[in-house]
């Protein structure tokens, strides 16, 4: 197949060349065509499956593998059957809720095919199946005398004119992400499912079970997991939704494994992980830890604060913004965890040892450049003095309103060139996205919600020091007591009224008198001076950081350490094997957590709230064939030593021989700064183990139809059910 011819012929730079051949432990989120030069540590952890097949996207267990743009999820019928996260397809579970029909708390289940609901235009399953090295086509004849932001703009117009060719075929979304930090560029194809439902979703009580409060904690009993449903046009080809789309044939599924795994078994983990930082310097993770974090951390806990208040005894403002809470709550607990982490363990400093033998290394090294390094350091001081102000004017324009005013008028601006020469994200390709972009806040925006947030966002911006405020921007900004006139002069919360603006021109806007219009026409100068200011310090870091990272790998392949790029959001595959861990002396935690524990820790209230159905299941010990023979109960959660971050939410957990045990869905507290360090000895991920979420659609919810729909292996005492 074609994606196996590709995967096998591409080339890695000379640098990496040999690199693999002794990896530590279980780090490493690598592409899949590396996985044939880790068949010593697939073997070492048990794995069956030969590394060759692992590299292919065409073959089974990868075809299966998809994402969800932003979360990873998995094929388990030959109908587009698709496993997730509950906390990823929230949006979707949110968007067909209301306070009558609350999906949130009660949980969903389509009986048959013509139940299940619309996921929304933001819900979408990406099907890799192409991936190619473009890095020559990408950075060939860009010389060392050019400005950073011409580099840029060059590397921009190639890597647009690569999708272009890529996307003749409108059934694809193609993308060129760098790797290693621009020293190689993939072109990546994708088949872009635009027609997604909610087909299954637990009550939160199941699938968000322990809420805020446990998120990243073990132990943790959480029955996180939800299904979707994947449609095309009747020719098989991805198409708009309509109610005379068909199910999608997917070529490839997992099977189910029933049959349980235990402490020490081998694992393998495929899914889309977002962004590590593994690389960075220790002046950005200084940066990071002493201003950014904590400057972030309060900037989210203050808007949390804001929308609490706002939507107070107001129980239909409070669904509209459950998804942008959990969201926002999420990333607070991370960030603070990262904080914490960085307390724990002194990880720059480890980095300064690091990067200190590092640079004696490179010092002794033939023919390298004099100058390299500091100008990478002058390229990473520049970077994060922006970031600075990039961070001011985010909490400046707190307002989706303003957001989606913005969008409109740079639309506009992009609309008067040629395509090819348009920005990325606001080229023909995109406007789909910026359409369902603009449509959510149908169900996510309230009013007085939305003032609230801009009038605190400003008075916050007033605080933070004068020199991360964007030169110009003060005096453009409305006061925070002229807030209240601007959302009564405005007709953007109308979301007919609002998309209407979709396609109009400047002149048009230039005349319009809505408020938000016209604050974001003022405010465009400001923005488009800070976009253009990136742009220059981005190409400098596009030139000296693949020189930095080329040595880097070099350094790594003479001491025998894993190399792989940092997570991107393309698919990676990782490995790893069933372990507790000791996050401090004296004590030791997992790897599995089950049923028992979730009737313990109930309190009645939220977040600690089960269905009776499940209290008395567990009471009753109806376990039948998901009962853990060594446990003797069913298990809910379990711990492995597998390298995830975000975006791997929801990715598939497999056996030695690609069958699906789990769902990827955390990490534990301790874990959080393996985005930047990855510490093997209390770095761990937390995974749904797949007989809970079987035994609650069986004895709670009674997802027959699915069971039936889906090939599951139960142990040997019972029969597989098929389809």
């Amino acid at each position: 197949m074609e994606g196996h011819i590709l995967l096998t012929k591409l080339l890695l730079p000379i640098a990496l060349m040999g690199a693999f051949t002794v990896a530590h432990a279980d780090e490493g989120q690598w592409q899949p065509y590396q996985l044939p030069q880790l068949k010593a540590e697939l073997k070492r952890v048990g794995i069956e499956i030969p590394a060759e097949k692992l590299a292919d996207l065409s073959k089974h267990p990868m075809s299966a593998i998809v994402s969800l743009g932003g979360c990873s999820a998995s094929f388990v019928s030959d109908s587009g059957l698709v496993v997730t996260n509950h906390h990823c397809a929230y949006g979707a579970i949110q968007r067909n809720s209301t306070p009558e029909h609350n999906y949130i708390t009660n949980g969903f289940l389509a009986k048959t095919r013509a139940e299940e609901l619309p996921g929304g235009p933001n819900s979408l399953v990406y099907v890799t199946d192409k991936v190619e090295n473009v890095s020559d086509r990408v950075l060939k004849g860009l010389t060392a005398d050019m400005t950073g932001r011409a580099r840029h703009e060059a590397v921009e117009k190639r890597i647009k004119d690569l999708i272009a060719e890529c996307e003749t075929d409108k059934m694809y979304r193609c993308s060129v992400p760098a790797f290693h930090r621009g020293l190689e560029y993939y072109r990546i194809r994708q088949m872009m499912i635009r027609d997604v439902r909610l087909v299954y979703a637990p009550s939160d009580k199941i699938g968000n079970f322990g809420g805020d409060i446990d998120n990243y904690e073990w132990p943790r009993h959480t029955g996180d997991y939800s299904f979707l449903r994947a449609y095309v046009g009747k020719d098989g080809r991805p198409a708009d939704p309509s109610p005379d789309n068909v199910p999608y044939k997917s070529k490839d599924f997992l099977v189910v494994s029933a049959e349980g795994i235990k402490a020490g078994d081998g694992i393998l983990l495929a899914g889309y992980p977002g962004r590590t930082s593994r690389y960075k310097l220790p002046a950005e993770i200084r940066e990071a830890r002493d201003s950014a974090f904590p400057l972030k951390v309060a900037e989210l806990q203050a808007d949390l604060a804001v929308m609490a208040d706002a939507t107070a005894g107001d129980e239909a403002a409070a669904v509209r913004y459950a998804s942008v809470v959990k969201s926002i709550n999420n990333v607070l607990k991370k960030t603070q965890g990262l904080l914490d982490g960085f307390a724990r363990k002194d990880i720059a400093a480890i980095k300064d040892v690091q990067d200190a033998e590092f640079r004696a290394w490179y010092a002794k090294q033939p023919n390298v450049s004099n100058t390299m390094l500091a100008e990478l350091d002058a390229a990473i001081a520049n970077d994060m003095a922006l970031s600075d102000e990039e961070f001011a004017w985010s909490v400046a324009t707190n307002s989706d309103l303003l957001k989606s005013a913005r969008t409109l008028y740079r639309l506009a601006q992009e609309q008067q060139k040629p395509d090819a020469e348009r920005e990325s994200g606001y080229q023909q390709r995109d406007l789909a996205f910026i359409k369902a972009r603009l449509a959510r806040l149908e169900q996510s925006y309230v009013n007085k919600v939305d003032q609230a947030r801009f009038e605190a966002g400003l008075k916050r911006y007033a605080q933070l020091v004068a020199k991360s405020h964007p030169q110009g921007l003060d005096a453009l900004l409305p006061a925070p007591t002229a807030v209240a006139v601007l959302y009564q002069q405005t007709q953007l919360a109308d979301t007919a009224k609002r998309l209407a603006w979709m396609g109009k021109d400047v002149a048009a806007m230039q005349q319009s008198d809505d408020a938000f219009i016209q604050l974001a026409i003022k405010l465009q100068p400001v923005a488009q001076a800070l976009e253009e200011r990136r742009k220059e310090i981005d190409g400098n870091l596009e030139r000296v950081i693949p020189q930095y990272m080329q040595a880097v790998i070099a350094w790594k392949k003479s001491q025998g350490k894993p190399v792989y790029p940092d997570a991107n959001s393309t698919l990676r595959m990782t490995y790893g094997t069933v372990a507790p861990y000791s996050p401090r002396d004296g004590i030791t935690k997992g790897p599995f957590t089950t049923v028992e524990g979730i009737v313990e820790k109930v309190t009645g209230k939220a977040p600690f709230e089960a269905p009776q159905a499940l209290i008395d299941a567990v009471k009753e010990k109806r376990y039948g064939q998901f009962r853990d023979p060594v446990l003797g109960t069913v298990p809910v959660n379990f711990l492995t030593s597998a390298d995830t971050t975000g975006g791997n939410s929801g990715s598939a957990v497999m056996n030695k021989r690609g069958e699906l045990i789990g769902l990827n869905f955390d990490s534990t507290y301790e874990s959080i700064t393996k985005d930047w360090y990855f510490d093997t000895a209390i770095t761990r991920a937390i995974h749904l183990d797949i007989r809970y979420m079987l035994w609650v659609m069986k004895e709670v919810d009674h997802a027959d139809n699915l069971l039936k729909e889906m090939t599951i292996k139960y142990p040997k005492a019972a029969t597989a059910t098929k389809k």
